[in-house]
């Protein structure tokens, strides 16, 4: 398998790209993607998509009543969403759920330690203006550690898993162990052939 630096970053690159499709090529590339993560990570999906329906819908609205336009029901006028707004909204929506569907891939494929691992090599040139990758893979790993058991606890509500999460955490003595595999010479050829890929797509 790819490393876990050059998976995070294809999938960066990713995120960018579709930012910028229209409705073709978005739909050519989008789909596929959506039903493969449909296939091998429908769980990781539903949980992604579960967690950012307030977004959607939101985002939905915004488009639909902000974007000038023709109204879908003239005889409210102002109140009434546009056309236009509606399709923009759903442009967005598409954009948000293919990009949801890569990340419901990229973490089936990575576990929690290789998902630091991976961050924790994007993050080499932090080390150049004098800041510690150590550290912040230290604090990352916490911070997935507690959020995850948080959202694990179901039986407290909303509010009782927002002040667990908030809470300062117990002090005990941990260990955390980082293992990292060695950036080959095909990571570096496939993340510049994605770079190159989002590149063309942003022109």
């Amino acid at each position: 398998m790819p490393h876990p630096a050059a998976l995070i970053s294809l999938w960066a690159c990713l995120t960018l790209a579709l930012q910028s499709l229209q409705v073709a090529m978005l739909l050519l590339i989008g789909l596929p993607l959506l039903g493969a993560a449909s296939l091998k990570c429908a769980s990781h999906l539903l949980t992604l998509l579960r967690r950012t329906r307030w977004i959607m819908a939101s985002l939905l609205l915004i488009y639909a009543y902000a974007t000038p336009g023709e109204a879908v029901w003239a005889s409210l006028a102002q109140f009434s969403p546009a056309i236009e707004g509606i399709n923009d909204g759903l442009l967005q929506l598409c954009r948000l759920l293919f990009m949801l569907a890569g990340l419901s891939l990229l973490l089936s494929l990575l576990s929690q330690q290789q998902l630091i691992s991976g961050l924790y090599t994007l993050c080499y040139p932090l080390q150049l203006i004098g800041l510690s990758r150590e550290r912040l893979a230290v604090r990352l790993a916490l911070t997935l550690h507690y959020a995850e058991s948080a959202l694990q606890n179901t039986s407290a509500g909303w509010r009782g898993n927002m002040e667990h999460m908030l809470a300062p955490p117990p002090v005990t003595q941990q260990t955390i162990e980082l293992h990292t595999n060695p950036f080959t010479w095909r990571d570096g050829l496939l993340l510049l052939a994605g770079c190159m890929a989002a590149a063309l797509a942003l022109l």
